[in-house]
């Protein structure tokens, strides 16, 4: 498996990491055995990078994963996140954000027993909570890599100014934003802040919720519970307009012999060498599609095109309903 380096002194992954929320939620129904024969398939094909987080079902993913981890612990940089909390008392939103000190640390205890692990790889804060300045998430965060219970620290979903303030306080091994090429918007000054401060980046959603994969051809197939019934992407005018996007995709696939998820992921793998995917699944055979890209290469013809068939912000539609917007 290649490797990637996610910064100068951070820890050395694989090119490809695996996400893992579809697993728990978001995508229709799970499937637990399924799902843990999917994370042991990946590690046998070298995969080391495995994200979760502890709102991914609410604790669910990451039990999950310790479950399907425990004698490859060894093998692997485990990432989650922390920062969103299970409003249960709300009709609307069912989180709300919380990214003070003492969360930060009681939510990294819970994960750490639910994974079932002495310490924790790679930690984010989900989001930035709004009410606690970044600079005081951060330095709970660092009390706890003293403590030796995490390694390095992440952020996601962030501003190119909070990258930077964060990073005064603790050196930051990787940014996580969604990326692909129908969400760019990160290489306007995002990507460029990573590049400058010596970040890695971690692309989720890389291939577009599955839309890039050239699957999804009627939103009424998906199941009722998949929350891609209220992303802006997949509603009416924009779906119907987004599919466009899909057809010379497709062709340029077929001219490289490999599927449109190859050539999404290919694509993304070529912008720079600290950027790391992490395509989600719940099926083996979708993982070793996804890792094949490793194999796809791109030349500087093929990427002018693909730059040129999805500009910046050809994706119609935002990417989260208004209410869900994070802070980049």
């Amino acid at each position: 498996m290649k490797q990637r380096r996610l910064t100068k002194n951070g820890p050395s992954v694989s090119a490809i990491g695996l996400g893992c929320m579809g697993m728990s939620m978001g995508y229709g129904p799970g499937n637990d055995p399924e799902s843990i024969n999917t994370i042991h398939r990946a590690i046998d094909l070298g995969v080391t990078l495995i994200d979760t987080a502890d709102m991914y079902g609410w604790g669910h993913n990451e039990e999950l994963i310790g479950k399907a981890i425990k004698s490859h612990r060894h093998k692997l940089v485990l990432a989650t996140k922390m920062g969103f909390v299970n409003n249960t008392q709300s009709a609307t939103l069912d989180y709300y954000l919380d990214g003070s000190p003492k969360h930060i640390k009681a939510a990294c205890e819970a994960s750490l027993k639910r994974l079932g692990v002495d310490v924790i790889d790679l930690y984010y804060l989900h989001r930035v909570d709004p009410n606690t300045p970044i600079e005081e998430s951060i330095e709970a965060m660092a009390q706890l890599v003293k403590a030796g219970k995490i390694r390095y620290l992440g952020i996601s979903e962030v501003k190119p100014a909070t990258i930077r303030r964060a990073a005064k306080v603790h050196p930051i091994t990787a940014v996580q934003t969604e990326y692909s090429l129908w969400e760019r918007y990160p290489e306007a000054e995002i990507l460029p802040t990573c590049y400058e401060l010596g970040i890695g980046f971690v692309p989720y959603s890389p291939l577009g919720r599955g839309f890039l994969t050239g699957t999804i051809t009627n939103t009424a197939t998906l199941a009722a519970e998949d929350f891609r019934h209220i992303l802006p992407r997949f509603l009416g005018d924009n779906f119907i307009a987004n599919q466009q996007l899909i057809i010379e995709f497709k062709n340029i696939g077929i001219e490289k012999n490999c599927s449109m998820a190859q050539l999404a992921l290919a694509w993304l793998l070529a912008q720079n060498e600290t950027i790391v995917p992490i395509p989600g699944t719940k099926k083996v055979q979708y993982l070793e599609e996804n890792l094949g890209a490793l194999d796809i290469q791109l030349s500087e013809d093929d990427l002018c095109r693909l730059n040129n068939l999805f500009p910046v912000n050809a994706g119609k539609g935002t990417k989260y309903p208004e209410a869900f917007e994070c802070e980049a």
